[in-house]
């Protein structure tokens, strides 16, 4: 294991087996076999890596909570997953307490948590360490709308005892041709580990990386800083945090030595062409993005030189996997054809949707999956992606489903009907804008709507921006949501 810096804290590589031993021994201690769930609501810090770890001796996954959400959404999170045991900072647990599983144990971080927690350290240091069966290391469970707005958890299953030494070479030639993650590379962390990517990356550099320092919230200044003081050669960045490190005076971008820098990996959203031909100018050609979901893992990549050739696109298929472009009547498209993508990665375990195999089987078609986003291929089989069938807006690298921002906002009597969807922001790549008509003329005022839905919704979720109008319909009478977001995506270099 590497060593690991967090904050003020860090730990060497003796320090997080021994917490990973335990932690994994108290998990088993507490009932919790193979492929049962812990549920994670901690911002980034040492216990997410104790977490990760102890999952690949006791063999349970790990469900990371967006702690941003109300305590109703983490309620219904941590129930839905099944988790048994939660670990959390000890004011998240507290502020969420009223909603949580009365039946899980609660294991608190830090000041601050429930009566009904124990804090974590004083627990962790009385546990023994592992003594069960060798077990089928697992990872993070994955919360995501795929095509409908309700969320759904993505759970991998696990490769055969047989397979599992060349099956993990596979996925870490993976996670090295999409993130740079390799035996004895130094990585730096500075996005939260309950994003997905953010969570791949962590798994593979506990395991691989020489050096892991993370940062408990990103601040770009302190990114350029920790790059030169711990010779920082791989980083992960989402196209937000280009934006916001580009928007650093020419003076403190030119304080910091970032030359040990080989590899930047970028996922969870597009990255306007602009933005990253600024990053290159500035770190090099070595800015790389891959086109990503929780169900299929890391499907394309796309490094500097190409993506200069090719502005916009998101790259070619990784060896080993596959994609394709389909009509919506399931015949091939023709190449620069828009189409619905589907793709295959066969480097990963398959995975379904708990307790919904339907919705899985609904996404699949000729052994390959689409999430509904609309793309082509050109000529040499590079993908572009032009829009999504769902209505998912991916802002600041997060995903939001408009559905439920759409539920919230129909659950009032003086709203007639509304749509919410994504429109271009120069910082975030997209951000949230609702149109809402009102019951005949009933009186509306967006700020005060904006108001109430904070109240019921993470702030993420909430719309920056509501327009009260009337709303367009196609002949079938459903909103025409497309002519809703042309006005605003027209002359934009990615419609997405």
């Amino acid at each position: 294991m590497p060593i690991l810096h967090v904050g003020a804290r860090t730990l060497d590589s003796h320090d997080l087996t021994d917490r990973a031993h335990r932690l994994a021994g108290g998990l088993r201690a507490l009932g919790l076999n193979e492929g049962d769930v812990v549920a994670v609501v901690l911002r980034n810090s040492v216990e997410y890596a104790d977490v990760i770890n102890a999952g690949k001796i006791a063999g349970t996954y790990y469900c990371p909570v967006n702690w941003h959400f109300t305590p109703e959404e983490i309620g219904a999170q941590i129930a839905d997953c099944g988790a048994r045991v939660v670990i959390g900072h000890g004011d998240l647990l507290s502020a969420a307490a009223a909603a949580l599983p009365g039946d899980a144990t609660l294991l608190s971080v830090g000041d601050g948590g429930p009566p009904s927690a124990q804090n974590y350290d004083r627990w962790l240091a009385e546990q023994a360490t592992y003594d069960g069966p060798e077990v089928a290391p697992r990872g993070h469970i994955a919360y995501t709308s795929g095509t409908t707005g309700r969320p759904k958890a993505v759970v991998r299953g696990v490769f055969p005892p047989e397979e599992r030494s060349w099956r993990l070479q596979r996925m870490q030639d993976v996670v090295e041709a999409t993130f740079g993650i390799k035996p004895g590379c130094r990585v730096l962390m500075p996005a939260p580990i309950y994003h997905s990517g953010p969570s791949v990356i962590m798994q593979n550099a506990l395991t691989q990386a020489e050096v892991v320092v993370v940062h408990e919230r990103f601040d770009a200044e302190a990114v350029l800083a920790d790059i030169e003081r711990h010779k920082i050669d791989t980083l992960y960045l989402v196209p937000v945090m280009y934006v916001r490190m580009l928007r650093l005076p020419a003076e403190t971008r030119a304080k910091y030595d970032v030359s040990t820098l080989r590899f930047v990996g970028s996922t969870g959203a597009p990255c306007a062409p602009d933005i990253k031909r600024a990053m290159i100018d500035w770190f090099g050609p070595i800015i790389n993005e891959t086109y990503a979901s929780s169900e299929a893992g890391m499907v394309t990549v796309i490094g500097a030189e190409e993506a200069l050739a090719r502005p916009g696109s998101a790259g070619r298929a990784i060896p080993g996997a596959e994609v394709k472009i389909f009509r919506e009547d399931h015949t091939p498209a023709d190449v620069g054809e828009v189409g619905l993508i589907y793709v295959r990665q066969p480097a990963y375990p398959d995975f379904t949707y708990r307790d919904n195999d339907q919705a899985r089987q609904e996404i699949e078609h000729a052994g390959m999956i689409s999430l509904g986003d609309l793309g082509y291929l050109d000529d040499e089989d590079y993908l572009y992606v032009c829009d999504r069938a769902s209505d998912m807006v991916i802002s600041g690298g997060v995903n939001i489903y408009p559905a439920e921002v759409e539920n919230r906002l129909l659950a009032r009597a003086d709203i007639a009907d509304c749509a919410v969807f994504g429109v271009p922001d120069a910082e975030f790549g997209e951000r949230l804008h609702a149109v809402v008509q009102p019951v005949g003329s009933a009186p509306l005022d967006a700020s005060e709507l904006i108001e109430w839905m904070r109240a019921g919704l993470a702030s993420y979720k909430v719309p920056r921006s509501i327009e009260i109008a009337e709303l367009p319909r196609d002949d079938n009478g459903k909103i025409a949501k497309r002519k809703l977001r042309a006005s605003y995506w027209e002359g934009q270099e990615r419609r997405v």
